[in-house]
């Protein structure tokens, strides 16, 4: 057996997870304006096609922007068997129960924090986003994992949380309304009330099985039960009823961990068996959506599969080609990162590296790449400048083994 063969330690971080998960960041906190700022310097066909790739969906289809936050949650899933395997061990179920609660609710309170807290006032908090959906995902994924110890019984709950997320938007009905601002102001003034319920009960007829924007049962269902700030008016990409097929993708991330810990398996064969299991994810996502469409934005089970088969197809090449063939040094600034995407998360967003890099390299610098390369160059060397401040705060914490987690 060669030594890229043999099956390495069941404990442990997987170098390649650390290094998907900061790839993953990377475009969230500025490849993406690397590439947006080229689009807008040349527009010629290569860059467009990029730019329009990091751009999400406007309601129906799939582009790699809508794998960043999916694949997110697939990681997820990883780190809770790695991590609470460990626990399990030390602490027993008890102690890892009060963990998951803990670390659940905290990462909802940063949640709220991170989109402005109580600063608009108690009516503008925003109680649904990005990290309220990480922390949901975590508390439930993690739940499900403590009580059910087998790949089989994992792979039953994802399924069943698909199979009643699609029930449940095709069968039940709701009332024939539109959710947009026109529509809901003349039926709320028809009812004589503003509130959800009075105007769902003034509505006229129902409907059932509709999957168009601002008129589906999970829009339907934030319009009803979603208080505080909401990004659409009526309901948000992140809403409380598609909390569940996206628990699954978590789930999706708990069976890769089962196989990456699993001494049984040869690396090699589990690069093979992620591959597998990915394109299984994608034909079954594909197939479904000829009646549940691919829609990130309301979560379709139909989007959750071939979300989670990408990125089933995602670990297994940051695997294959960082811990089976051992070529790591390209994947180093993305480890710097994945070990610290929280602390990057929220620095990207409170320390204004975009402000700063125009300090250093924008006015007469930027107008010199601008007349000297090409028109709009300037703005790519901003954007660039930007990431890189990033990466060196994100290194300077690696490399002093500062790691901040919940």
């Amino acid at each position: 057996m060669s030594e890229s063969e043999k099956t390495e330690p069941a404990t442990g971080r997987l170098r390649s997870v650390d290094a998907l998960r900061g790839f993953d960041m990377l475009w969230i906190v500025g490849a993406g304006a690397i590439v947006k700022s080229l689009d807008k310097m040349e527009g010629n066909a290569v860059t467009s096609f990029l730019s329009t790739q990091l751009s999400h969906v406007e309601w129906e289809g799939f582009r790699f922007y809508d794998l960043i936050f999916p694949l997110f949650l697939f990681l997820v899933g990883i780190s809770i068997v790695f991590s609470l395997d460990k626990a399990l061990e030390k602490g027993g179920r008890r102690a890892v129960l009060k963990r998951v609660f803990v670390r659940g609710i905290l990462l909802y309170v940063l949640g709220i924090f991170y989109y402005g807290g109580i600063a608009n006032g108690w009516a503008e908090i925003a109680l649904g986003g990005v990290l309220h959906r990480i922390a949901a995902c975590y508390m439930f994924a993690a739940l499900i994992y403590t009580f059910v110890r087998s790949p089989r019984g994992i792979a039953i709950a994802a399924s069943v949380l698909l199979v009643v997320y699609w029930a449940m938007l095709t069968f039940i009905p709701i009332p024939d309304l539109l959710l947009e601002k026109k529509t809901v102001e003349a039926a709320a003034e028809a009812a004589g009330s503003n509130s959800p319920f009075a105007i769902a009960a003034a509505t006229e007829g129902t409907i059932r099985g509709s999957y168009e924007e601002g008129q589906n049962l999970t829009n339907f269902f934030d319009f009803l039960f979603l208080k505080g700030r909401r990004a659409q008016d009526y309901y948000i990409n992140e809403g409380l009823l598609s909390t569940l097929p996206a628990i699954a993708l978590s789930l999706f991330g708990i069976l890769a961990g089962f196989l990456l810990k699993d001494v049984d398996v040869t690396p090699r064969r589990k690069t093979v068996r992620l591959l597998a299991f990915g394109a299984a994810g994608i034909a079954l996502g594909l197939l479904w959506s000829l009646q549940f469409p691919l829609i990130k934005r309301i979560w379709t089970s139909s989007f959750i599969l071939v979300a989670g088969g990408l990125s089933a197809w995602m670990l297994a090449l940051f695997y294959y080609l960082i811990d089976v063939k051992n070529w790591r040094r390209w994947g180093e600034p993305f480890v710097w990162i994945g070990c610290n995407a929280l602390i990057v998360y929220f620095g990207a967003r409170m320390i204004p590296f975009g402000k700063i890099a125009s300090y250093l390299v924008g006015g007469d610098v930027a107008k010199f790449f601008n007349t000297r390369i090409a028109d709009g160059f300037g703005a790519v060397i901003i954007a660039l400048v930007s990431l890189l401040l990033i990466l060196l705060c994100a290194r300077f914490f690696y490399k002093r083994g500062i790691f901040i987690r919940v």
